[in-house]
């Protein structure tokens, strides 16, 4: 199309290098021209389709509506990323209003009759149309996407639909930025040797950096960024800042102000149910569960649950061990969640003989990294490059990813600090997914480009960044979820990369986590900040024979948001979303000394992203990675050639264009059990 003279160019044209965005070239201002343009444009194209005179078949319908809209996807993906990864007042007011008008949107074009009429002819005679696996599987999607978004409803339940996911978009996004006010707004500064007794070096470097960063030299800030405020309550010996912290860490989205989330929480699950009601379904896991491999909320919650009855049971015995600290010490109090970490960590010193403390200074983000494309390069051959180019901040790195013959495939950018503008977490998302698709601009296909966005603590100037043993795996996790989008070897869009079922998509991240701790991996890249010596063997193995400790707390920490997410979206009505959660935690007998990963008021996977009635997704796969990852340790080669490029076909390259199931017992040759994935967690007995 030709943009207005209203709308920057660049926005819509991407000719930096390699095809990357002009980030430079675009200004917060610059996104409601664009989306303007593009959503008049897609309306359009979407006219046109419905409108052809001729009869459907699937190039002239489905094929023209993988195509359709290139300029909205583009400028959905800058504003996205700059949404999540480096927001401020004008992107957040911008998202308010955005949200909703691309939610009217796409309930247009799902309402669109004519459109549908056409969708579901060819749906009709499919069978009859000779299409390829990759075909059948993109017309069913679409057809799916049509029924579940209310094609098939009378006009006024379609209206009370399209109104239901417009108010929803409108929740989601201020949800989270009600989450990112809380994380920005607090932070503990401390100043005296009596505040910061027991914090190691790396600690109070980070803590300096994000003093600095709000106005305080000289200070040091316990901020509620997971890479700060974990390793706080870890090395903290006052117990009181550890109390002050935790409290304020898990009182997100509890504010009682402007940022509050419970009324957002209650109206979101409110309409979600009449949702799923509209469109014939018992409840919204129903709904979602639907296109899952999972199915039903049924086998979510028996696997929820035989994991629950292990880990809770294994929690308790290291309760146990922890309140033995405690009376060793001559306090006479219980173990509380801001206890937890910090006496866990006690007990992993006397029983490994090593802290975290020790692990961390073998940790380098920079050696990290390399190690992460190292691996990449021994399973499927991969070259990582770093290039000079313009990104969204200056923190970012640009990297051409390049096969074994030297093509160029891929562009992958890095965001590895946190910043006050970034959302929390950790995330992959794209700029462009991977196709061989003819596009209206002459081009064919397009080149993924991917990126990975990280929140580690910032290192002192000068400086290298030191990561936790977690942090590393998050590092290895997301990069996974890049290569799943860098990979993909599809024709269509819609099914390209990580455009899988949500209990698949994790695969891929969580397999690729096994790599980091494999010895001859850790041995190359583990090496001494200071001396460069690399990891000694004893540490080492003191590494890997601590993989299960405390994995009583951190599986109930997961499986106890699991169960609330499926509580809330596969009861009743939940009139008060609090009062819920604390029924469910009872029901299953949480410990008090340990709360849920993610409590309802700032469970952003559920309320701000795309896990309602899906967080239990991260086990799901997680029994699928380790039976895959078994597979290489039963060869004695973690990186076997053959099983690599069985590896690559089926399960990082093939996307959304074959069924999960179908994919995964290619590659493996059966389903799997969850021995394999108990054991890991050392749960199996």
């Amino acid at each position: 199309m030709t943009a207005p003279s209203t709308v920057n160019p660049a926005i819509f044209d991407w000719n930096g290098l390699d095809g990357l965005p002009r980030f430079d070239l675009v200004s917060d201002t610059d996104f409601a021209p664009a989306f303007d343009a593009a959503l008049k444009a897609h309306e359009a194209e979407i006219d046109e389709i419905a409108g052809n005179p001729a009869a459907p078949d699937f190039a002239n319908t489905i094929a023209a509506l993988e195509i359709a809209g290139d300029d909205l996807s583009r400028v959905s993906a800058l504003f996205w990323n700059r949404s999540g990864a480096h927001s401020n007042d004008t992107i957040q007011a911008l998202e308010r209003e955005i949200a909703p008008k691309l939610s009217r949107h796409y309930s247009k074009i799902s309402q669109n009759a004519a459109l549908f009429a056409r969708v579901d002819a060819l749906w009709n005679r499919r069978d009859d149309l000779g299409l390829t696996l990759e075909e059948t599987r993109v017309l069913e999607r679409h057809w799916k996407a049509f029924v579940r978004s209310g094609a098939r409803l009378p006009k006024p339940e379609q209206e009370r639909l399209a109104a239901i996911n417009e108010r929803l978009a409108t929740l989601s996004a201020t949800f989270g930025q009600n989450v990112l006010a809380d994380e920005k707004n607090w932070s503990l500064l401390l100043s005296t040797a009596e505040e910061l007794d027991g914090l190691p070096d790396f600690l109070r470097d980070a803590m300096a950096a994000a003093a600095r960063d709000r106005g305080a030299e000289g200070r040091y800030a316990v901020t509620l960024s997971r890479s700060i405020i974990e390793p706080f309550l870890t090395f903290s010996t006052r117990r009181d800042l550890r109390e002050q912290a935790f409290r304020a860490w898990v009182a997100r989205g509890l504010s009682g102000g402007e940022t509050d989330n419970r009324e957002i929480m209650r109206e979101t699950l409110s309409l979600r149910a009449e949702l799923a009601s509209l469109l014939g379904y018992g409840t919204f896991a129903d709904y979602k569960l639907d296109d899952t491999m999972a199915k039903t909320p049924a086998h979510v919650d028996a696997l929820l649950k035989q994991v629950w009855v292990k880990a809770v049971a294994r929690a308790k015995e290291e309760e146990a061990e922890l309140a033995g600290l405690i009376a060793e010490e001559g306090r006479n109090h219980e173990v509380m969640p801001w206890d937890w970490r910090y006496y866990a960590e006690k007990l992993r010193a006397r029983r490994f003989d090593f802290s975290e403390a020790e692990l961390k200074p073998y940790l380098q983000l920079e050696k990290i990294i390399a190690a992460c494309f190292d691996v990449a390069q021994r399973l499927f051959g991969i070259t990582a490059t770093q290039v000079e180019a313009p990104a969204y901040h200056p923190d970012v790195r640009v990297y051409e990813m390049r096969d074994r013959d030297g093509r160029l495939f891929a562009l992958f950018l890095g965001d590895y600090f946190a910043r006050s503008s970034k959302r929390s977490g950790a995330w992959m998302s794209s700029f462009q997914s991977q196709h061989r698709l003819p596009l209206k601009n002459g081009a064919v296909g397009e080149m993924p480009i991917i990126y990975n966005v990280c929140n580690f603590a910032r290192p002192a100037e000068g400086k290298p960044a030191l990561l936790s043993l977690d942090d590393a795996r998050t590092l290895f996790h997301e990069f996974g979820h890049a290569l799943h989008g860098m990979l993909s070897n599809v024709t269509y869009p819609s099914v390209a990369g990580t455009s899988v079922s949500r209990d698949f998509v994790e695969l891929p991240s969580q397999l690729y986590e096994h790599w980091l701790t494999v010895p001859q991996i850790l041995k190359t890249y583990a090496v001494h900040v200071e001396t460069g010596e690399p990891i000694p063997q004893a540490l080492l193995d003191k590494v890997l024979a601590a993989r299960t400790f405390n994995s009583g707390f951190s599986t109930v920490e997961f499986t106890a948001s699991a169960l609330v997410d499926m509580a809330f979206h596969s009861g009743g009505p939940v009139a008060d979303p609090l009062a819920r959660q604390a029924e469910v935690l009872k029901e299953i007998g949480l410990p008090k000394s340990i709360v849920m990963r993610h409590a309802a008021p700032h469970f952003s996977h559920i309320f701000n992203g795309g896990y309602a009635a899906g967080y239990y997704s991260y086990m799901w796969s997680e029994v699928l990675d380790a039976d895959a990852f078994a597979a290489f340790e039963e060869t004695g080669d973690p990186f076997n050639a053959r099983l690599a490029a069985k590896l690559k076909e089926h399960i990082y390259s093939s996307g959304g264009s074959i069924d999960p199931e179908d994919a995964y017992r290619a590659f493996r040759g059966k389903l799997p059990s969850p021995d394999a994935m108990l054991a890991k967690k050392g749960l199996a007995a």
